[in-house]
């Protein structure tokens, strides 16, 4: 996981605890019609706002991290996030289903339209907290042809395989 995910994590986290006005604006960072709120905190953190595929991983962490009130960086990986929602885990067919549409994903954008909800459904079923930097990362490099494959190949493994259990480290 890079650095400046990490970097940004931790920012947010600190900006939530630290102030109830920003943790307000970034709740409501990965809404199209509200996002326009929480751009001060993205560019205090030299977020480019006209870039689409750099603007929405970070708005979407950001918001998922106000939402759950992170107090750090977890360990769970969205694939494996996707599986603990369900009592089936990687046996249900709807986990399967959701992990399967986040995995027809082609867009940065669309990748991060499918995982709001996700990210609402892992929080409601008390999922451990997510790694927000490992997923930001991943987002960041969506947008690229040949990331992408590994991205959604590294999403199934971490659903279906052991790895799941054991985190992955890059």
């Amino acid at each position: 996981m890079s650095e400046r995910s990490q970097k940004f994590v931790d920012y947010i986290i600190q900006r939530i605890k630290n102030n109830k006005g920003d943790a307000a604006a970034l709740r409501r960072a990965d809404n199209p019609s509200t996002e326009y709120q929480s751009w001060e905190i993205l560019a205090g953190f030299n977020i480019k706002l006209d870039s689409e595929n750099e603007r929405l991983p970070f708005a979407t962490v950001a918001a998922d991290l106000a939402r759950t009130k992170a107090e750090a960086n977890g360990k769970t990986l969205i694939g494996q996030a996707i599986a603990r929602c369900y009592e089936d885990g990687n046996q249900s067919e709807q986990a399967k289903a959701k992990l399967r549409r986040l995995l027809a994903c082609d867009t940065t954008a669309e990748a991060c339209r499918i995982l709001r909800p996700l990210l609402t459904l892992a929080e409601s079923k008390g999922v451990a907290p997510l790694n927000y930097a490992a997923l930001l990362d991943d987002l960041l490099w969506f947008s690229h042809d040949e990331s992408r494959q590994k991205i959604k190949s590294r999403w199934a493994q971490n659903f279906y395989g052991k790895q799941a259990e054991e985190g992955v480290d890059e």
